[in-house]
């Protein structure tokens, strides 16, 4: 790479920076809870609107994973989500009703909280239907990963965001208030991906799975991409672009497969195809706060007003990591 793009991606960083301090004049704190934080204590970051009902299986979920200190930002919930997490003592949540969509998609505010927050911590940044699973994660919390990412000085772990959808029309799979909804939404395409290589931030970008198949049929070059770099051992100066899709420095994003051999990677369990979705969708669309003015919100308004089923005969019921590891799904590396 030369001179002339390396400076360029510096001032894009910097540029990104400048953002994210802007943001943080936003945010204002309901519960700030970081004073009492251990700096080898693991972080978890989210935005949230409206998702009272899935917060108590998630926070459980990451409870059990070994994430000691959640920070969240409610963008302007009306169902008491906000209340819900301050009185949760392993949680700080700082609240605003800016403009989502200026924030670029939220990520000015993580990366504000991130850059605040974070600093020589190993940080996750999620969403609230996103679930972390890695190789030995049955057996071996997210401080036995992060040690190991730290003794093979490795700085940042990628994953596959894997769909998971039901059997059966999606808007006919409710799920209740604390339930896993992974016993729901238990399925999740096997193959049915494309990969391509970003040269400039050296990224790879994933797309397919049921949403290409379903939703994007027609335009499958428009499908939500599914590559993530969510588990990173932050310094200040670091920096999302896009979503949790890459980073800079941009060597952040050299997670796959190299001439040094194949990284450990996971999969991010997907859980955002349950009864909600179509309430959700046209909430959104209302709003109009998402990405390229929302399409992939009007492909599901359309797709579950037509009574979208994702299950098909060539579809796979989760078990367990090592499945996805067999299927090339995510791998352990050289964690034996």
């Amino acid at each position: 790479m030369g001179l002339l793009s390396t400076l360029r991606l510096r001032r894009l960083r910097g540029g990104w920076l400048r953002r994210a301090r802007a943001a943080g004049r936003d945010l204002q704190p309901v519960c700030d809870r970081t004073a009492a934080l251990h700096p080898a204590s693991r972080l978890l970051f989210c935005t949230l609107r409206n998702e009272r009902a899935r917060l108590p299986w998630f926070l459980q979920y990451y409870r059990d994973l070994g994430v000691d200190h959640f920070l969240f930002v409610d963008n302007g919930s009306e169902d008491g989500s906000g209340g819900w997490l301050a009185d949760q003592r392993d949680c700080s949540v700082w609240t605003t009703q800016a403009s989502y969509k200026a924030a670029n998609f939220g990520m000015d505010w993580m990366n504000h909280l991130l850059g605040r927050h974070a600093h020589g911590r190993w940080a996750l940044v999620v969403d609230v239907d996103e679930f972390l699973v890695y190789p030995f994660c049955d057996t071996r919390p997210l401080p036995a990963l992060t040690d190991w990412l730290d003794a093979s000085g490795i700085r940042s772990f990628g994953t596959l965001l894997l769909d998971m959808y039901p059997k059966g029309p999606v808007s006919a799979q409710p799920c209740v208030e604390g339930q896993n909804p992974l016993e729901i939404a238990a399925w999740f395409d096997s193959a049915n991906y494309t990969i391509t290589r970003n040269p400039q931030y050296r990224n790879l970008w994933i797309q397919g799975g049921p949403r290409a198949r379903v939703f994007f049929a027609d335009r499958p070059h428009e499908a939500p991409a599914l590559n993530k770099v969510p588990l990173v051992k932050w310094q200040r100066g670091h920096v999302y672009v896009s979503s949790t899709h890459m980073l800079l420095p941009r060597g952040l994003n050299l997670v796959y497969d190299t001439q040094g051999g194949e990284k450990a990677s996971g999969c991010l369990l997907h859980a955002k195809f349950l009864d909600t979705l179509g309430t959700k969708a046209r909430e959104e669309l209302q709003r109009g706060q998402h990405y390229g003015q929302g399409r992939e919100y009007h492909a599901y308004a359309r797709g579950l007003a037509e009574g979208a089923d994702l299950w098909t005969s060539w579809s796979e019921r989760f078990i367990n990591w090592r499945q996805l590891e067999i299927m090339g799904l995510m791998s352990k590396g050289s964690w034996a």
